[in-house]
């Protein structure tokens, strides 16, 4: 089951839900103030760039090693 991160828009409260797969649509609501004035945001996990290191000997994930990117 995945976990998605939302935001409510009336208290700015941040929060994770499990969302299962069901037959009923449940009903995602704030957990701080009960709103249902809520959206969905990017999980701070799943953002980001897939480093692999087995492209160079220098383990850099650009092929000279010279990349700006940290």
């Amino acid at each position: 089951m995945p976990i998605y991160t939302y935001i409510c828009k009336n208290c700015g409260e941040k929060f994770d839900l499990l969302v299962g797969a069901t037959l009923e649509k449940p009903e995602f609501k704030c957990k701080k103030c009960g709103s249902k004035n809520i959206e969905k945001t990017l999980s701070s996990f799943s953002v980001g760039a897939h480093h692999d290191k087995s492209n160079s000997s220098s383990g850099s994930s650009c092929p000279t090693g010279t990349c700006p990117l940290g």
